[in-house]
């Protein structure tokens, strides 16, 4: 286990990453093969660092476990 708290990435930065467009991006989240976001707050989202790193490792065979 890291002594590191894991970042939360928000929607350009995640986007940056991964060299997705927005729409392919909610695609991907919408059919599960790409992490969910986390609800900041009323307005905003982001992503867990370490979930966006775990599919960079592997996007073609990510998928969430719910």
């Amino acid at each position: 286990m890291t002594d590191t708290p894991d970042r939360i990435l928000r929607l350009k930065t995640v986007l940056a990453l991964t060299g997705l467009s927005r729409s392919t991006l909610y695609r991907k989240i919408q059919v599960g093969t790409f992490p969910k976001q986390l609800k900041l707050s009323e307005r905003y989202a982001g992503w867990r660092e370490s979930a966006v790193n775990a599919w960079l490792r592997n996007p073609m065979f990510y998928s969430v476990d719910d």
